[in-house]
Parts: C-alpha cells; structure tokens; sequence
C-alpha cells in the first residue's frame, strides 16, 4: 500500500470517527477545540489531565476532548515546539535561532511522562519556558477558534449529505414497492 493511499484511509477513518459520534455538531466541535486548546499549551503527558475535565466543565465531546491533543504527538512536535518557542521568544523580544530552540527542548520532546517534561521545561532557561508557554498560547489563540468553526462544519455538512443519502435510498425503496404491487395487482387483475 502506497503512503498515500494509507495516508487516505487513515484520514478517512478519522473523519468518520469526528462526523460519527452520537451528539450535537456544537457538542462535537467544543470537545475537539478544547483538545486542540491544550494540545497547544500544554506539554505532552499533561494534555489529557487537563482536556478531559475541562470538557466535562464545558460539556464538550470526551472523544475530541482527546482526539483533538493530538496536534502534539510523537511526530509533530519536532516541528510545533520549536515553532512554538521560536514565535514566543520573538514576541518577548529575545534572539532565539531556531536551532537553538530545537536542540534545548530535546529533553523536553524526549520526556516519557508530564513530570518528565515539567523538569525538563524547568531545567530550560526561563526565558525559553515563557516563550514555549507564550507561543503555545498564541498558537491557541488562532487554532481553538479555527477547529470549533471546521469541525462543526464537517459534521453538519457531512450529516446533511447523510440525510439526502437516506431519503434517495428511502425514495428507491418506495419506488420498487409501489413497482411491485402494481405488478401484482396486474397480474391478479
């Protein structure tokens, strides 16, 4: 199997697993935004402890709640911390490079649980925790709002298409009854 076509199939699981879920569109979208808040601000191993109740607080989906912490996983944050900090430290005014960023969180992407990341965060220099804290923020700041309006989106959209799927295959079914009863009422006519 191609990387695409994995890459397909995986999204379409996805998919299928957001539009699926048994509740409102709002309900859906605010559990995935709220996952999506604190896969941005908070390190890994500590999002679930934070995402989870919050979305029992702000009566969101567990499910999104969850799935949507994901923007940080084991791949993306060699690419999203260092970023992250990167535009913090620009917006505290510090002269960070990029690459120096990258290598001080090393232990921090390392870290095998959230008390490991903490210590790890504590160990970095206190400019560059702020700016990992002040990037992650602002990236949730653009993302929360950009995944609630998306997702909501799909479900409806993707639950509409599902209704006018239902309706044409109900429509096919009247279609072949009143077929049939009118062959037998001609043949017993």
């Amino acid at each position: 199997m191609s990387v695409v076509r994995w890459g397909k199939k995986k999204w379409r699981k996805f998919y299928l697993k957001i539009v699926r879920e048994k509740a409102s569109p709002d309900y859906i979208a605010r559990g995935w935004s709220i996952g999506m808040f604190f896969g941005c601000t908070i390190p890994i191993g500590g999002q679930l402890i934070c995402s989870i109740p919050a979305a029992y607080l702000l009566k969101g989906s567990k499910i999104g709640a969850v799935l949507g912490t994901f923007i940080t996983n084991q791949i993306t944050v060699f690419f999203i911390y260092p970023v992250q900090c990167y535009a913090g430290a620009k917006l505290l005014g510090l002269d960070f490079s990029y690459e120096n960023i990258k290598a001080m969180l090393k232990d921090v992407v390392s870290a095998s649980g959230f008390r490991e990341c903490v210590a790890a965060l504590k160990n970095l220099a206190g400019d560059l925790a702020g700016a990992f804290f002040l990037g992650g923020a602002i990236m949730a700041v653009v993302l929360t709002p950009l995944t609630y309006i998306a997702v909501k989106r799909m479900v409806v959209v993707y639950r509409i298409r599902a209704e006018k799927r239902r309706r044409k295959r109900l429509a096919a079914l009247r279609a072949r009854v009143q077929t049939r009863h009118q062959h037998e009422a001609e043949s017993n006519g």
